[in-house]
């Protein structure tokens, strides 16, 4: 493919339009609350409408500062201790700034209807009112709950997934280091990383080349890590920027999914060559013709549907160790292989 979908050409010409026009005013000039209010009303006609599962239930997680945050859990029927289901520990994307259970609520229902598994969706505190690392603590203190409070939900700890998107995967990939390091928390059979951020510094061809007229821009990456960051030195710790951390070896296997012109396709490919190096199995899908954030735009492209699709089968393996779980020969960054 030589450009974006139709559909998504589509959709962009009418964000120019929108923008010029004055009617669309970018996250970037706007305060952080009508910023976050913006991004929801949008989420709303990008995505589909999901109905209810038979089980979603509103929790209240405790954080190591005595803050509780909001969580919401889906699943496809309700989960008994006797019976646990495996879980999905999700964080949302939107550039640590904004994004909310609400935004990605259709998301999260579609993954654990066709996963068969839990969904426990967290909103980790934003910035800029609980910088860096506020929430990456938060989405680690989320998966310690779920390994001392997990079976109460009905979640079975020894069948975890961590994942996200764009912000939320940049949180996954680092949960998934904490994971191997402190033997205290639950150990992920996998991490999902859709269209992550993992990059100390954007300076990497494909944000040169998608940075502006594709979505997400580059001002608007800055705005959002102005935001979020304390100082240029947090932009080197792992927590922010995985692709900083020393070695990858023994993190949990990875699955990454990235849309073809997207600022951030160059880093999700060098995480996956650097998971691999380090003898993590790691399978990446590269969708062409697709931009930052598709897996939200059901009401914009059947390939938001075909590739959430497409994670559950590989969710559902994992849970089950089937033969699909994700091997380090899978690695592919140049094509999405036979699924298109």
């Amino acid at each position: 493919m030589t450009g974006p979908h139709p559909d998504i050409a589509a959709l962009l010409e009418m964000v120019e339009v929108g923008t010029e026009s004055g009617s669309r005013v970018p996250l970037q000039h706007l305060a952080p609350d009508r910023a976050r209010a913006d991004f929801d009303a949008s989420s709303l006609l990008l995505e589909v409408e999901t109905p209810p599962l038979a089980h979603e239930r509103a929790l209240l997680l405790p954080m190591r500062d005595g803050a509780g945050i909001e969580a919401r859990l889906y699943a496809p029927g309700a989960p008994r201790a006797g019976s646990p289901l495996p879980v999905l520990l999700y964080m949302h994307g939107g550039g640590f700034v904004v994004g909310s259970l609400a935004s990605h609520e259709p998301l999260c229902r579609r993954l654990a209807a066709a996963a068969g598994c839990a969904v426990l969706s967290v909103a980790y505190r934003l910035a800029p009112e609980h910088k860096f690392p506020t929430a990456f603590e938060d989405a680690e203190d989320s998966l310690a709950w779920i390994g001392r409070h997990g079976i109460e939900e009905g979640l079975d700890a020894a069948r975890i997934a961590i994942g996200g998107d764009s912000a939320g995967g940049t949180l996954a990939a680092a949960l998934a280091i904490a994971a191997r390091d402190d033997g205290r928390h639950p150990r992920p059979l996998l991490q999902l990383l859709a269209y992550p951020g993992l990059s100390a510094w954007q300076d990497a061809p494909s944000h040169r080349a998608f940075g502006k007229g594709y979505l997400l821009e580059q001002d608007t990456i800055q705005w959002f890590f102005h935001q979020y960051l304390r100082g240029d030195a947090d932009r080197r710790d792992w927590r922010f920027a995985p692709l900083e951390a020393p070695s990858l070896a023994g993190v949990a296997p990875a699955l990454i999914v990235l849309p073809e012109f997207d600022p951030l396709v160059d880093e999700g490919r060098a995480y996956a060559e650097k998971l691999q190096c380090a003898g993590v199995p790691v399978e990446l899908l590269l969708y062409p013709g697709m931009i930052h954030e598709f897996l939200r735009m059901g009401n914009v492209v059947d390939t938001a549907g075909e590739a959430l699709a497409a994670i559950a089968v590989r969710l559902a393996a994992v849970f089950r160790g089937g033969p699909e779980t994700p091997a380090a020969s899978q690695v592919d960054i140049e094509t999405s292989g036979s699924l298109y």
